[in-house]
This record gives structure tokens, sequence and C-alpha cells, in this order.
């Protein structure tokens, strides 16, 4: 083995910077500046030296530094932000400096008294993802300090796909037990969706049922928690809040969410009903409210198909809460993420200029980060859309612009199951093989199995592929999940009963997809090729007019269609429809 010529050691990497630094010199470069040297001269400095650890290096709004002991790191880390805390106190929150800790423990190359390595760069990405005024460990870190440290406590945060950082990582956030929470300044909302589940109230009067409602939310939160999209607070957090009588909007100051979920749950007999509603904790506007009923037959099965039930329904809610959040906030004001949202809201709207525009704000948010797999797939989604309804000119050049962003996505988003399920719709559509993304969909459907877009997406292969029955299945199973949102499987149920031969059940199915969706080219070539074999020409044509006007394109290619007996039933009835001949 060849020898290394760089030193290494095992250290703790502890990384921070300033929250909205760029924002704070940009209201007051001059005071800003003055401020910040005397936190990180007379708090940060003295309080690392007296932890035992060393400032390797200052990176103009923080620095980075090294510990012989995570746990030193992790103490040094409280006391800061502690006194960040009194600090600030009496500061405008608009103009308080607040850092963000990372740290984490690994082998690092120490040359000209600087350190770098993987051990570094996950520190670094540790810090960007906390909360002003926050401290993240890695796991690696958390297993040094774990029930060693009586006055904070530790919430998982889940395994998290940090910025070029080839595997995610499980993030702990440390919570300071030594400030009352009236005290404790209001924590800053995360960057992505947050939701808190409190413990649901127990209206039984059976002591026992205690057990199944904590178990209960217990199995909410593991089912949200795979969502990867989605910030969950972990149980010993939400779980403080446990026979109080809370106010929703101070939980959502005190855990830094914009999502709570709260429940009751009732028994009566041997059936047992839970009631939830999710609440916009900012605005306290009611976003969803539902009942669950069951037997009691067995209480585990029970709590795994409602909890599934929760996290499905809550998804595609959080989903259109957080669109409409973003579509209202400042064009001036857009971050990956407000973009990747509004592109999402006008590439679900089947308009041609929309999609458009969806791919133009994709594109801007990619120019910031290049790797982030949402964008990058539903890019590939937009363009596979213009395919399918006859937008392009260049159908080849759209088909490997669409296979690979939805390859690049995959790769940078790993086992993220939205990015899985949407790429496999667009590999599935586009390649001539689609077993690789039938993989891709069950891998998908294997770690969310309660996401209405994995069940929609997964319907569609299943169709493609000639699997009927299961195409059915799992579009009701997305109905089921999203039942505010029935068009679209409504659509993919009403074509397998198409191919099924229910011709007069699909007809019926897919005007009322019309009605849903009036500019959907796919709807009318559907319904032309089903009242034509039905017999009805006259409103075949009718449909094939309609279609005209949206799209010159009126026969599609449909090798999407594996099933060759399949494909040519539908593209036979469309040209009877249109008045063609093969």
């Amino acid at each position: 083995m060849a020898r290394n010529p760089f030193a290494r050691r095992l250290v703790a990497v502890f990384a921070a910077d300033v929250a909205g630094y760029s924002r704070l010199t940009g209201a007051d470069e001059e005071g800003t500046y003055a401020r910040l040297r005397e936190h990180l001269q007379g708090l940060v400095a003295p309080n690392i030296a007296a932890d035992r650890g060393a400032i390797v290096k200052n990176t103009g709004d923080g620095l980075l530094a090294e510990f012989d002991s995570v746990m030193d790191a992790v103490r040094c880390a409280v006391d800061i932000q502690r006194s960040m805390a009194e600090r600030n106190a009496d500061v405008p929150p608009d103009q308080r400096i607040e850092f963000r800790i990372g740290i984490n423990v690994g082998d690092v190359i120490e040359d000209a008294g600087d350190i770098f390595g993987d051990a570094v760069n996950v520190a670094a990405r540790l810090e960007g993802i906390a909360e002003p005024g926050g401290i993240c460990l890695s796991d690696d870190a958390y297993r040094h300090v774990r029930h060693k440290l009586d006055d904070v406590c530790f919430e998982d945060a889940g395994e998290q796909k940090l910025k070029n950082i080839e595997h995610p990582i499980r993030v702990i956030r440390v919570r300071d037990r030594g400030f009352a929470a009236e005290k404790r300044p209001a924590l800053v909302l995360a960057d992505k969706p947050s939701i808190a589940v409190l413990p649901f109230q127990n209206m039984s009067g059976d002591p026992e049922q205690e057990y199944f409602a904590d178990g209960m939310v217990e199995e909410i939160i593991t089912a949200l928690s795979r969502t990867r999209w989605l910030f969950v607070i972990a149980r010993n957090s939400s779980f403080t809040y446990k026979g109080r009588a809370v106010d929703v909007k101070q939980v959502g100051r005190e855990l830094g969410v914009r999502y709570v979920l709260e429940g009751s749950i009732r028994k009566a007999g041997n059936r047992v009903r839970i009631t939830c509603q999710l609440i916009d904790a900012v605005s306290d506007a009611h976003l969803w409210a539902d009942h669950f009923d069951g037997p009691l037959n067995d209480v585990f099965d029970l709590q795994d198909k409602i909890a599934i039930g929760v996290a499905g329904v809550i998804e595609p809610a959080v989903v259109a809460a957080e669109i409409r959040r973003s579509i209202q906030r400042q064009t001036t004001d857009l971050t990956v993420y407000d973009l990747y949202l509004r592109a999402r809201a006008d590439a679900m709207s089947w308009e041609r200029l929309r999609l458009l525009h969806a791919l133009d704000l994709l594109q801007r948010a990619l120019e910031l980060d290049p790797y982030y797999g949402p964008a990058l797939v539903l890019a590939a989604n937009c363009r596979q859309n213009l395919d399918l309804n006859g937008w392009t000119e260049d159908p080849e050049r759209e088909r490997q612009q669409s296979v690979d962003l939805a390859r690049r996505a995959i790769r940078a988003s790993g086992d993220d199951p939205y990015v899985l399920a949407e790429a496999a719709f667009v590999i599935g559509y586009f390649e001539s093989d689609i077993d690789p993304a039938i993989v891709l969909i069950d891998r998908s459907l294997e770690l969310n199995p309660s996401s209405a877009i994995a069940w929609f997406r997964s319907g569609w292969l299943r169709l493609w592929a000639g699997q009927i029955n299961l195409g059915i299945e799992h579009f009701e199973n997305s109905l089921r999940f999203n039942p505010l949102r029935p068009a679209p499987p409504s659509f993919g149920i009403a074509i397998g009963h198409f191919f099924a031969g229910h011709l007069e059940r699909a007809a019926a199915m897919l005007r009322l997809s019309l009605q849903e969706n009036p500019t959907w080219p796919p709807c009318y070539r559907f319904l032309a090729s089903c009242c034509a074999h039905l017999g009805r020409l006259d409103e075949a044509r009718a449909t094939v007019d309609r279609l005209r006007d949206i799209t010159p394109s009126v026969i599609p290619g449909a090798k999407h269609w594996r099933v060759p007996q399949q494909r040519e039933f539908f593209l036979e009835g469309l040209r009877l429809a249109a008045g063609e001949t093969k």
C-alpha cells in the first residue's frame, strides 16, 4: 500500500456562519461587520479556546474550528448559542446576528495549518441547513454525545441529502432545555416545508387507549418522514406538548414549523375513530380535516393503515399550500425552492405556454443549484408533456433531453421517492424497455407507500406495460391518498376500462375528465377513439375538431403503449374519428 504523503487526524469539525449575512450587510455593511467582529472576538473565540478547541480559519462571516472531543465541540456550540440569544434579546429580529453551527466527526487531512476532507465538507453542509441560532450534528457526532448532556435534547431530522455530498446524512438537531419557551426567540422556519404532529387527545375516557393514541402519532411521524422534502419534527420535541392546552401559532414559533397536525381518538365498542386536522401555524388557517374509522381487532395493523392514509393525504395538501404561499411572494425574493414550486403549478396546467413558462422558471432554479433533483425531474416531465401533446418541433431532441434530465435527477437525489417516481414516469414513456422504469417506481413505493404521486405514476407505467387491472388498482390507490384532485387518476382509470373493453364506462369517465381538464389533448384522443369504437361517429368527429383547436397533432406515435394490440386498438378508433386511413 502506498504511503499517504499528508498527515491525517480524527477530529470534531465545528463550522459556523451568520444566517442571512448578505441581507444584513446590504442594510448596514459597516455596522454589521463591527457587530460581527465584536461577537467573534468577545464571545466565539474565547469560548472555543475555553473548551479546548482551535480556530482553523475565519471564513468572512464565520469560521472553521476543530476539537479533540465532540463533547467539547457541542458544549461550546450550546454556550455560544445561549449567549447569542441573550445578546439578541433586545435587538430587532431583522437586525440580529444569529449563528448557524454544524458539527461532524471524522478523519481530516492537515496541510499548511488548514484541514480538508469529507468530514469538513459535511460539517459545512450541516451548518448550512441549521436554523438561525441552531446546531446540527451528523449521526456520527451524535453517537459521541447522546445520553451525556442533560441540559439539551436531540431531535432526529432524518436522513438529509446535503449539497455535493454523495450519500444522505442522518441529521440531529440540538435543542436547548435551558431556556423557558417564552424566553426563547422564535425559530426561523426551515427552507423546506416543516410539520409537527402533536400528541392526539384520548377522548374515550379509557386510559389504555393512551398507548394506542401515542403509538398512532409515532406511526404518522414515521410515515411523514418518508417524504424527503418535508421536515418533520421528531417525537421527543412534539410530545413535550402532551397533556397541555396549546396555541397552534405558539407551537409553530417554538418548534420552527409552518404546519401542525393535531387530532383525537375516540373508542366506541370494538371500533375507533381518529379525527385529524392540518393547520397552517403561521396564519392559523385550517388546510384539511377528516376522520378515519376501523376495528380494534388488530391494533398494529390499524395504526399502520391509518398512518399511511393520513400521511398520503397530508402530502398533496402541503404541496398545494406551499404553491399558494410561493405565488404570493415577491418575484424579487425567490429561492430555488420557490422557483420550483411556481414551475410545478404551471406544469400541472396542461397548457403549452404555461409548460414553457415552467421550463423557464426551472432553468433559473437550476442555474442557482444544478443538483436540485426535484427541479431536474420536473423539467424532464415538462419536456415529456410537450412531446405527449405534439408541441415540439424536434421529438428526438426532446426525448434525449427529458431522459438526460431524469437520469441527472436520480444521480443528484439518490433514494428520494418523489424523484424516483417522476424519473420512472419519464424513462418509462420514452425508453423502449419499460422494465427499468418499473424497478424505479417499485423502489419509490417501497420508500413511501403513502405517496399519491407515486401510485399515480405507477398506474400509467402499468397501463403502458399492458397490466390493465394492476394499473386501475394503482390509480385507485392514488385517488384514496389524494381525493381532492380526482381528475388525473380518473383519466387513467378511464383508459384502463377502455383497453379492458368497458367502452361505455370509459366514455363516461373521459367526458368527466374533460370537464376538469378542457385543454387536455390525450383525453380528447381517447374519447374520440372510444366513441368511434362505439359507433358514435358524430361525437367522435366533433371531439377531434375540438382537439385540432388545441394541437395540430391528432394521431400520436403512441410508442409508449407497449402491447401492439392495445396500441392499434386505440389508433384504429382515432383514425376512424379523424377520417384517416392507416
